[in-house]
């Protein structure tokens, strides 16, 4: 018996199924005539009205049949560049006036300054707000203070265009004035690498070892969605472990789908502080960490730098990450890092996997900064590691490509000896909304872009999640971030349905580890058979119920040790103590918990998928999949112990 909810949700993902969504203009004879009859202007009619303003730019939205579409309902945020600002970049760009552009230029550029769908104020940019234009690219606001005007704030989209008069408010939506077009670039990552004087040396590497070629994907034109899922959305029941109860927010599947990357790279003159002054210095020195990583492949693929066990190979995919992420998206930030987590106890941290075959990156956010691959805790830090420069220490320069981005870093960057045998030589807590690119590649983010606004998910379809894989029963979808939820990192991919869904660990440095779930209980929630490479791990998980011998906390550490050790007797443990919900100890209740899926050698060489089979004939339950961790044997069974942050 299939329910209602889940029968809708079955047609939807059939409608996916339908014509391929195409970008195309919009176009005057397209839109109908202006919606409102008010005397308030809208985004179109206030271009229009202040001709000794913008009467240029009104000649590229006129002229790229974007004015229109301004003038009629909807909802928009319009970045008006002065017509000092359209004369300057058409004098740099070598066109004597608008009528001497392209058709297809003066799309680009009216798509670059328009973001459809939400009216963004200037106090609604954030950590957690950073919304696409219509050409599907990031608008990033950075702040400077004027030293001239009593330190005022100045605040630039897209580093090098300032806002000089913001938020006005027009009847479909916003506009912000400012006096310079923004950046906007066609070129993918390579080339967009290639233009940086900055990043010679790099860029010869990347070229060298072919790993450019593997950077300059964008559309999957084999994907399609139905106009209907993509802005109307579908709903979905599922319950709720606050308080219980059921839930139906909307889902909506992305209209496209979009292959991106990230680049961490270090500058010439890093390299320069460090000896390197060539390809050929850097080549030696990419030997050097290689071979006492790999010892076993020492010498054997020298003379081949495009094979992946080549060291000069081996050192650029390092630095590559196959999907995008701005500064602040790969570690959760806003409300959620500030009331959540404890940061006297565990810096925030997260874990993705990185184009060299084998490998992760570990990111933290201690008291200051993005770090990558650092360990150590406040003032007691065994490997300082490197840090990703924030935007506006990284200069002018337009870093963000058509599928990807770059980051310049402060230090070189490797997969050396002592990141894996020591920096990976901990517990490795991993949210599921991290193992897949698709997640963050989808537009608008899933994670980090959308705290605390009205509960949806983000819907994926079978077929188009990289490292993911299920039945034609399920239905995946990535909920946006609530603070109030008991979640890890206030969010979650929820699987419903009769599910049968499998997801690839990120590789870890071969050793033993015990292999946990964390996760909210609930009485919606069913029983999940969990299989380590189709091997069964134990019985099934009841996540409808907690620990049978859980007992709470008490003041004495002694008896608390005591509790935890028959708890993990029972394949149990509390959740982290690091992680508090609303600023509250709740991750160390009964309905938040670990469970010890299984205990196994892992080879950082083969891959592994750990599979969740409902084992219920009950099409309502589903499983919110939350974190994993991954716990080598040198801590877990450390003798001081593990600890419980």
């Amino acid at each position: 018996m299939i329910t209602k909810s889940i029968k809708n949700l079955l047609i939807a993902c059939s409608l996916c199924c339908g014509a391929a969504a195409v970008l195309t203009a919009c176009n005057d004879e397209d839109i109908p005539d202006n919606y409102y009859s008010s005397t308030k202007l809208t985004a179109g009619a206030f271009i229009e009205a202040d001709a000794d303003q913008f009467s240029e730019f009104q000649r590229i939205l006129t002229r790229g049949n974007y004015i229109g579409m301004l003038k009629t309902y909807g909802t928009y945020t319009l970045f008006a560049p002065t017509n000092d600002a359209v004369r300057s970049w058409l004098q740099a760009n070598g066109y004597a006036s608008v009528e001497e552009l392209p058709m297809a230029q003066c799309d680009t550029i009216a798509r670059n300054h328009i973001v459809r769908t939400k009216a963004l104020f200037t106090t609604d940019f954030s950590i957690s707000s950073a919304p696409m234009n219509m050409n599907d690219t990031y608008i990033e606001l950075s702040v400077d203070s004027d030293a001239t005007n009593n330190n005022a704030l100045i605040v630039y989209v897209n580093k090098h265009s300032k806002i000089i008069e913001k938020d006005d408010s027009v009847t479909n939506g916003v506009v912000h004035v400012v006096d310079h077009l923004l950046s906007a670039t066609n070129q993918f990552l390579p080339g967009l690498i290639e233009e940086d004087p900055n990043l010679t040396i790099f860029y010869q590497a990347l070229k060298l070892t072919g790993m450019a070629d593997s950077l300059n994907r964008y559309i999957d034109m084999t994907y399609s969605c139905s106009d209907d899922s993509v802005s109307k959305g579908i709903r979905v029941s599922y319950g709720t472990a606050n308080g219980g109860g059921s839930k139906t927010p909307p889902a909506y599947f992305p209209e496209r789908r979009y292959f991106k990357y990230t680049a961490f790279v270090e500058t010439d003159s890093i390299y320069r502080a460090n000896g390197i002054n060539n390809i050929a210095d850097l080549t030696a020195y990419a030997k050097q960490v290689y071979d006492e990583s790999y010892p076993q492949d020492a010498g054997l693929y020298d003379d081949d730098p495009t094979n992946r066990k080549n060291p000069l190979n081996r050192f650029v995919s390092y630095h590559l990450i196959n999907r995008i992420g701005l500064y602040e998206d790969w570690i959760i930030q806003g409300p959620i890092m500030e009331r959540c987590f404890d940061r006297t106890m565990a810096d925030p941290e997260d874990y993705y996997e990185t184009m060299c075959p084998g490998t992760t990156m570990r990111f933290c956010c201690p008291t200051t900064g993005l770090w990558i691959n650092r360990k150590g805790l406040a003032r007691n830090v065994q490997v300082r590691g490197v840090r990703v420069l924030t935007r506006e220490e990284s200069g002018s320069r337009n870093q963000q490509a058509r599928n990807g981005i770059y980051h310049y870093i402060d230090g070189i960057l490797t997969y050396s000896k002592q990141v894996r045998d020591v920096v990976f030589n901990r517990r490795i807590r991993v949210d599921f909304t991290t193992l897949s690119p698709d997640f963050m590649n989808v537009e608008g983010g899933t994670r980090g872009h959308h705290i605390d606004e009205t509960e949806f998910l983000t819907a994926f379809k079978r077929g188009y999640v990289t490292d993911w894989k299920f039945s034609p029963e399920t239905f995946i979808g990535v909920s946006n971030e609530q603070t109030s939820w008991w979640h890890y990192q206030g969010q979650g991919v929820a699987v419903l349905g009769l599910f049968d869904v499998s997801v690839k660990l990120p590789p870890v440095p071969s050793s033993t580890y015990e292999i946990r779930l964390g996760y909210t209980v609930g009485p919606e929630r069913g029983v999940a058979q969990v299989y380590l490479n189709n091997v069964p791990c134990g019985i099934p998980v009841d996540l409808r119920v907690g620990c049978e011998g859980y007992e709470a906390d008490t003041e004495d550490d002694d008896e608390n040790l005591a509790i935890d050790k028959a708890m993990r007797n029972l394949g149990f443990m509390k959740a982290p103590d690091s992680y508090r919900p609303g600023g509250g100890n709740t991750m160390r209740e009964n309905g938040i918990i670990r469970r010890i899926l299984a205990t196994e050698y892992l080879d950082e060489n083969q891959e592994y998928w750990l599979r969740f089979r409902q084992v219920l004939d009950d099409p309502d339950c589903y499983i919110s999949l939350d974190y994993l961790e991954l716990c080598p044997k040198s801590v877990y069974a450390s003798p001081e112990g593990e600890d419980r942050h």
